[in-house]
């Protein structure tokens, strides 16, 4: 009686076949590759090999430890079919799965417990499957961890409709991130102490306010139980408590100076101006205790104009609890915290300064509407350039007569309080050449816009902003020659393109683009500051947000600089 079911699968010429073998016992196929897709009906006892088949030896042993490197990567492999199944996985994800037993036959995302898709593409094993192209996306299980899956498929023919998948688990990048822009954000809140929301406070309540914020921050964002910050008066060398969470209450009131020596971790670095991490404080000849319990601290300076205003310091009851990025962080943080200490500085020196209160209240109220007209006029008059001069005429008498609004604005703010209108100290040459040069800002942030204005204006700056890269596109080609911009400040991740890809659009239509690039926490994903170096730029040309208002203007004068060629003087 003929066979049921086949028993053998024959790879290469089936008459090398043993003669007691029935033909209709046997499925052909044409290579080893083959072999796995027909494994799975139950009857099939084993597999024969035509001896002109036969892989070399080396081969063999390559394709047996190209399976136990697969079976042990410190990263998860497994193979999948066209229904998003397992048809094999490695060690690595049966072990990031929880699930009992082999996950042969399971839907991908089951053994991950249904994580939540978080990008970019949001169908990565469809779109590989649809394209044949690799796909990437990440991953958030319920448990808070992160991984990305990058799906590729087979390039064999045969196995066309199945993918290689490996994931990578990226929990601690991601989560320094997302530690990262909270501290960004938290800094920004810190500093944003805004005469419209304080203006009534007293000296008194102003710093309470602050010391508040801190102690939140500090305690529920980077979870540190224990702070001190104390300030330097730079004619004593004393550094004076400002907050104090957690310490006891002698070595709160303990007077300690700027000096590396007798004066603990805190004089130390305060003298020093750099960061001190203590792992073990029995062992630690610095380290004076703020408690009794503590075991480890971090002590980091607070540094404003590379100035040390004071220092912040955090202890934990455990021997090395810190790690190198709680120093990143506290670091960062205390970035913030002296900035945020000179914007409450300058709010109290200028509470009586309303004459430019009341003149920046007009910039603030103005600036930006003339910004959105600019902006459509522009937009506008690009559709008319060659069809009506006319319209062309009068869209740009509504730019020059919008334009006039801002400058007589400012004549009017200069004349109100000339001096008031820039802080103490900086009237120098380097600052009287700003005035007068035509500057666009190039960023979706309305705030930063509006920073822009405020902090460039003073100065005698024409302050001109655009949401994205195409609006700066049209606002240059709208200027004309004779009114083109001296600096252009862009962002480096704009709406429509980065920087540098704004960068070479206008390198199309100017001679020389007169570029800087902002960014935060000096994250560049696409790298388009190094791009944008290759190709020009200034390295002292980047401006790292939140910025500090001399540091915008050093960049400037840095493009006016490098905009001057040889033998000609700035105007």
């Amino acid at each position: 009686m003929p066979s049921s079911a086949p028993r053998l699968i024959c790879v290469g010429d089936p008459s090398t076949l043993p003669k007691d073998i029935r033909r209709d016992e046997v499925i052909q196929v044409d290579s080893s590759v083959a072999i796995v897709d027909q494994l799975s009906p139950e009857t099939i006892d084993g597999v024969w090999i035509a001896r002109d088949q036969l892989p070399q030896l080396s081969e063999l042993r390559g394709i047996a430890q190209s399976g136990l490197m697969l079976r042990d990567m410190p990263e998860g492999v497994a193979l999948l079919d066209s229904d998003i199944r397992v048809l094999w996985a490695n060690r690595r994800l049966e072990q990031w799965s929880n699930q009992e037993g082999s996950l042969a036959g399971m839907n991908f995302y089951k053994i991950l417990a249904e994580p939540e898709i978080m990008g970019p593409d949001f169908c990565p094993f469809h779109t590989a499957l649809a394209t044949g192209e690799e796909s990437n996306s990440t991953l958030h299980t319920s448990d808070n961890r992160f991984y990305q899956v990058h799906a590729a498929p087979l390039v064999d023919p045969s196995h066309q409709r199945q993918l290689i998948v490996t994931v990578s688990d990226i929990t601690e990048e991601i989560l320094q991130q997302q530690k990262l822009a909270a501290i960004h954000q938290a800094g920004r809140e810190l500093a944003d102490l805004r005469p419209s929301e304080i203006f009534m406070m007293e000296v008194d309540d102003r710093i309470d306010l602050l010391k508040e914020n801190i102690r939140h921050y500090l305690s529920d964002l980077l979870n540190f139980e224990v702070i001190e910050i104390r300030l330097l008066e730079h004619a004593t060398g004393n550094m004076v408590p400002l907050l104090s969470v957690g310490i006891d209450q002698a070595a709160a009131d303990r007077q300690l100076y700027a000096h590396p020596n007798g004066n603990g971790v805190t004089g130390y670095v305060a003298a020093s101006g750099m960061s001190y991490v203590c792992q073990d404080v029995e062992n630690d000849p610095l380290f004076i205790p703020g408690v009794d319990s503590s075991r480890s601290s971090i002590t980091a300076p607070l540094i404003l104009h590379d100035q040390v205003l004071g220092t912040i310091n955090v202890e934990s009851p455990d021997p090395n609890a810190f790690t190198d990025s709680d120093l990143q962080f506290l670091e960062i943080f205390a970035r913030d915290v002296a900035f945020a200490l000179n914007t409450l500085e300058l709010l109290v020196a200028q509470k009586a300064n309303t004459a430019q209160q009341s003149c920046d209240a007009i910039h603030s109220a103005v600036a930006m509407p003339v910004d959105e007209i600019l902006n459509d006029a522009v937009n506008v008059m690009e559709g008319y350039i060659g069809h009506s001069s006319e319209v062309v005429d009068r869209l740009q008498r509504i730019l020059q007569n919008a334009r006039d609004i801002k400058h007589t604005i400012q004549q009017i703010g200069q004349k109100m309080t000339p001096l008031e209108a820039v802080p103490v100290g900086v009237q120098s040459p380097q600052h009287l050449a700003l005035q007068g040069k035509r500057i666009l800002v190039v960023d979706a942030d309305d705030q930063v816009r509006e920073d822009a204005h405020k902090l460039l204006e003073r100065y005698g700056c024409i302050v001109e902003t655009a949401h994205k890269g195409d609006e700066a596109i049209l606002m240059v080609r709208g200027s004309g020659s004779a009114c083109t911009y001296d600096v252009i400040i862009a962002d480096i991740r704009l709406p429509d393109y980065s920087g540098y890809q704004l960068m070479l659009r206008l390198g199309e239509l100017m001679p020389h683009v007169p570029m800087a690039l902002m960014t935060g926490f000096g994250y560049d994903p696409g790298h388009s500051i190094v791009k944008a170096r290759q190709n020009g730029l200034h390295p002292k040309c980047v401006l790292f947000k939140p910025f500090r208002l001399d540091q915008l203007v050093d960049v400037v004068n840095t493009v006016l600089d490098t905009s001057t060629g040889p033998g000609e003087e700035k105007t």
